[in-house]
């Protein structure tokens, strides 16, 4: 296999249905990529659990999983499970970041999530971020829809354990769902590093790339 590096990495939109998405969908991924990249500005839109607990949580989780970097948080506080309703709020705070932004990169969840939450941002995505590589990620959950992602990102065993105890230190009020376990997530970290020819991965489903063959353009 051959792999599809990025780097330097400057800029960075992390999108989120509810508190805690990012955090399992990308966790390991970000600790990586603020190592790689000292001082990367990492943006991140939550559209539920703002001025609840869940807020202070999904605060406290991504300032662990991105050390160093130059970190923007906005929670908005839609309802849970009803996001397709309030479209319009959703859009337009995604339109508003993407005016305010020049992402090298974009994670999202997928547009095959099972959730109706995760897929309204999914769906938004590429037309707020439309020349902006977007990368979906998987969230674990009960809902059996994982698929095959194509696109893997193999991560330590470090960064997979620091994943997990982020996770289960800062979002104490999901610790009661029978999926919020240590197991779960190595599990599927070890699955897909099994795909990838790695110990542990993160699998993500690319939105839309480009190919270009042959010598890169001259500089202007």
């Amino acid at each position: 296999m051959r792999d599809l590096r990025l780097h330097p990495v400057a800029e960075v939109v992390l999108l989120g249905a509810h508190c805690d998405d990012i955090a399992i969908g990308v966790g390991a991924t970000l600790l990586r990529l603020a190592e790689a990249n000292p001082g990367v500005r990492v943006h991140t839109l939550v559209l539920t659990g703002g001025g609840t607990v869940r807020e202070q949580e999904e605060r406290r989780a991504l300032t662990l999983l991105t050390p160093g970097a130059e970190l923007e948080q906005q929670v908005l506080d839609l309802p849970d499970g009803r996001t397709p309703a309030h479209w319009g709020a959703a859009k337009e705070a995604l339109q508003d970041l993407s005016r305010r932004t020049s992402p090298d990169l974009v994670f999202a969840p997928h547009r095959r999530d099972a959730h109706q939450d995760h897929r309204l941002v999914a769906e938004l995505a590429p037309t707020a971020f439309r020349d902006r590589l977007i990368l979906g990620y998987e969230i674990l959950k009960w809902e059996g829809d994982l698929g095959s992602p194509a696109l893997l990102h193999g991560v330590s065993e470090a960064a997979a354990e620091r994943k997990v105890a982020v996770l289960q230190e800062c979002f104490g009020s999901q610790a009661g769902h029978g999926w919020f376990d240590r197991e779960a997530f190595l599990g599927l970290m070890r699955i897909r590093g099994a795909q990838s020819g790695e110990r542990y991965a993160e699998a993500f489903v690319a939105e839309k790339l480009t190919l270009a063959l042959g010598s890169p353009p001259p500089e202007p």
